[in-house]
């Protein structure tokens, strides 16, 4: 099983190897180790591969199931169709338009397909990979990501408003 969080310490993003066979995630940075708490990690048996019951970096059990591909590259490969058929619009080249929009959406199935599924923690945004790990998670919930995006905005206000009393 392997991971990609972000350090708590230096904000910095590290990736991990086989956590389950380590005792804590160091990060290279800063070198702070974030323990591995205790059945976080159910070990591997004859017929499964290990699997997590929660974050090991933060106190979350919240995670849910996404494709382990950057958004920002999807929304990218979206908008550069849509534009280019738009100038080919332009150009009232009919055929050309609407063969954009079906590469662009021929692309989008093949990644769908091809990329694999990863699990990502509300609370945090740890991402882990590796065989069976996505088995015991639902999707996206967006009731349970606004109630982890409201709780860090408490306590962001809490932590800005505790530094201007100071």
């Amino acid at each position: 099983m392997n991971i990609v969080y972000s350090c708590s310490e230096c904000g910095r993003q590290t990736a991990a190897a086989a956590i389950e066979t380590q005792a804590g995630l160091r990060c290279p940075s800063c070198d702070r180790v974030v323990s591995l708490p205790a059945g976080a990690i159910l070990p591997a048996t004859a017929a499964e591969p290990p699997r997590l019951t929660r974050c090991v970096v933060c106190p979350s059990a919240e995670l849910f199931v996404r494709k382990n591909f950057p958004q920002r590259i999807g929304v990218g490969i979206v908008v550069v169709g849509f534009a280019a058929s738009c100038v080919a619009w332009a150009y009232r080249e009919l055929i050309l338009t609407f063969g954009i929009l079906f590469a662009t959406a021929a692309i989008d199935v093949v990644l769908y397909f091809l990329v694999p599924e990863c699990l990502t923690c509300y609370r945090c945004g740890a991402r882990y990979t590796g065989p069976g790990i996505t088995d015991r998670f639902g999707g996206f919930n967006l009731e349970t990501h606004e109630k982890h995006r409201q709780q860090a905005a408490r306590q962001n206000r809490a932590v800005g408003s505790a530094g201007s009393r100071a």
